[in-house]
C-alpha cells in the first residue's frame, strides 16, 4: 500500500484565511495540523497578522495556540493585546503556564491584565507567580479536586457530576483528602470510587500518608523525587502541610529540558537564553554584542602574550603552526570539564562549595589526557621538522595546558554559582581566555629557554 506523502505546510494559506476574517476556517486549519506544524505556520506570520489570528479565535483555542508558541513569541503576543482580550485568553490556560507567562510580562502589562481577571484568579496567579519558576510551586497546577475526610463516596460522586463541565478541563486521576485545616491526609484513586460502597467515608478508603513534595523544593529535588517514585503526579504541600497544588511528572521533565536548552544557548553566548529571528533586529544585535564585545577584550588580553614573545616567535616560525592547535585542544578539554560540572550541579550531585572535589577529580584525568595529547602533538612536530626539542616544547606545553584547562573548567562553574553568576554564560569566555594565555605562555616560554636548539 502506497503511503500518502506528507502535505507541505504553506503559511500563506493561513494568511489568506486571516485576511478573509474567517475565524472558523482558521480554527479548522490549525486543528488539522500537528503542534510542530502549527508553530511553523504561526511563526511565519507577521506580528500584526499573528495578533489578528489570536483575536479571531475563541479564547480557549487562542490559549492552546499561545501554549504552543515559543516563549518569546507568546510574551510578545500577550503584551501587544488589549488587557481585556489577553485576560480572557489567560483565564483558559493551565495555572502553571498562566503563572509562567504573566511572570515574564512587563510589569505594567501584567498589572493591567490582572485587573481584568476575576479576583480569585488574580489572587491565585499572584501567589503562583511569586514562586521561583523551577520550584514545585512554580511548576504545580491548581486544577485538582479535594474533599474532607468526612465526605462519603456518594458525596464525591455527586460533586463530580454537578461540576462535570468544570472538571472536564482537569487532568484528574486522584482525589486528595484533607482535614479541617486543609492539610493533606490521604489520596483516593478516582477509579476506586466505582468499586467502593457509596456510604463509606473517604477516611476509611483513602491511601494514608502519601508521598508529597514541598512547594519550595527546587528542580533538582523534584527530579530526584520522580526518579524514586514512579508517579505521574504528586501533591504539593506548604510549610504547614496544607495542600496547595499538584505537580505532574511531565511538568518536571519539560522544565529539565527547557533548562538544558537555555543553558546550551547561554553557553554559546545567547544572552537571556532565548532568541528567535522573529525578534526585533536591534534587540538581537544588542544581546549578541554584549557577549561578543567582552570576548574581544579577553582575546586581546590573550594575544598580548604573543606580543611579549614576538622575538621568539620570529626566530622559530614553526611555532605559529602549533599555537592555535594547543589553544584549541586545551579549550576542548576544558569545555568537557565545564560540561561535567554544570551537569553535576543540575543533578544536585555536586554543590558549589565542593570546588576542591572538582579540582582533584580533574587533575589525574588531565594528567593522563595531557600526556597522551602531548605525545601525539610532539610526535607530529618531530616528524615534520625532525627536531626533538620542538616536539618537547609543544608536547610539554599541551600537556601542562590540558591540566590547567580541565582544572579551571571544572572549578569555574562552581565559583560562578557561588557568586550568583550564570555558569553557562560566563564559564566559556573565562576558560577560553585562560587556556589561550597559558597555552601561548607555555609554548613561547619553553621555546625561549631552548631557543638555541630550535633555530
Amino acid at each position: 500500500m502506497e503511503q500518502t506523502p506528507p502535505v507541505e505546510i504553506n503559511p500563506a494559506d493561513l494568511l489568506v484565511l486571516i485576511e478573509r476574517g474567517d475565524a472558523r476556517a482558521c480554527a479548522a486549519y490549525l486543528d488539522a495540523l500537528d503542534p510542530s506544524e502549527i508553530v511553523f505556520a504561526v511563526s511565519r506570520l507577521e506580528e500584526e497578522d499573528r495578533q489578528r489570528l489570536l483575536g479571531m479565535l475563541d479564547p480557549d483555542d487562542a490559549a492552546d495556540l499561545i501554549g504552543l508558541l515559543p516563549q518569546a513569541q507568546a510574551v510578545d503576543a500577550i503584551e501587544d493585546m488589549h488587557p481585556t482580550a489577553a485576560a480572557k485568553i489567560i483565564e483558559e490556560m493551565p495555572s502553571d503556564e498562566r503563572a509562567d507567562l504573566v511572570g515574564l510580562l512587563d510589569r505594567e502589562d501584567a498589572l493591567a491584565i490582572l485587573e481584568h481577571l476575576a479576583e480569585s484568579d488574580a489572587s491565585d496567579l499572584r501567589r503562583l507567580a511569586a514562586y521561583p519558576r523551577n520550584s514545585a510551586g512554580g511548576l504545580m497546577i491548581t486544577e485538582f479536586v479535594q474533599y474532607p475526610a468526612t465526605f462519603t463516596v456518594a458525596q464525591v460522586i455527586d460533586d463530580l457530576g454537578r461540576n462535570a463541565e468544570k472538571y472536564s478541563h482537569y487532568n484528574i486521576q486522584y482525589a486528595y483528602v484533607i482535614d479541617d485545616e486543609g492539610r493533606l491526609v490521604g489520596v483516593l484513586r478516582m477509579r476506586n470510587l466505582l468499586l467502593t460502597r457509596r456510604q463509606q467515608q473517604l477516611g476509611d478508603v483513602m491511601f494514608r500518608e502519601p508521598a508529597s513534595v514541598r512547594d519550595t523544593d527546587a528542580l533538582d529535588d523534584l527530579v530526584e523525587f520522580f526518579d524514586e517514585h514512579r508517579y505521574f503526579g504528586a501533591p504539593v504541600l506548604d510549610a504547614d502541610g496544607r495542600l496547595c497544588g499538584v505537580l505532574q511528572r511531565a511538568a518536571v521533565e519539560a522544565a529539565v529540558a527547557s533548562s538544558r536548552e537555555s543553558d546550551y544557548l547561554r553557553s554559546q553566548g545567547i544572552v537571556g537564553g532565548d532568541e528567535l529571528r522573529s525578534m526585533p533586529l536591534l534587540l538581537r544585535s544588542r544581546r549578541r554584542l554584549s557577549w561578543l564585545s567582552v570576548n574581544i577584550l579577553l582575546n586581546v588580553l590573550s594575544a598580548s602574550v604573543i606580543a611579549w614573545h614576538q622575538q621568539t616567535l620570529e626566530a622559530v616560525i614553526a611555532l605559529a603552526f602549533f599555537l592555535p592547535i594547543i589553544s584549541d585542544m586545551s579549550g576542548c578539554s576544558g569545555n568537557q570539564a565545564v560540561a561535567v560540572s554544570i551537569r553535576e550541579l543540575i543533578l544536585g550531585v555536586l554543590r558549589p562549595q565542593e570546588i576542591w572535589r572538582a579540582i582533584f577529580g580533574e587533575i589525574l584525568l588531565g594528567t593522563i589526557n595531557g600526556l597522551v595529547l602531548g605525545l601525539l602533538i610532539g610526535g607530529v612536530a618531530f616528524v615534520w621538522k625532525g627536531n626533538g626539542y620542538l616536539g618537547l616544547v609543544v608536547g610539554s606545553a599541551l600537556m601542562l595546558n590540558t591540566i590547567v584547562a580541565v582544572v579551571i573548567g571544572g572549578a569555574i562553574p562552581l565559583v560562578l554559582k557561588r557568586l550568583n553568576f550564570d555558569p553557562a554564560l560566563a564559564a566559556s569566555p573565562i576558560l577560553t581566555t585562560v587556556t589561550d594565555m597559558c597555552g601561548f605562555f607555555f609554548v613561547l616560554s619553553f621555546a625561549g629557554m631552548m631557543l638555541t636548539h630550535l633555530t
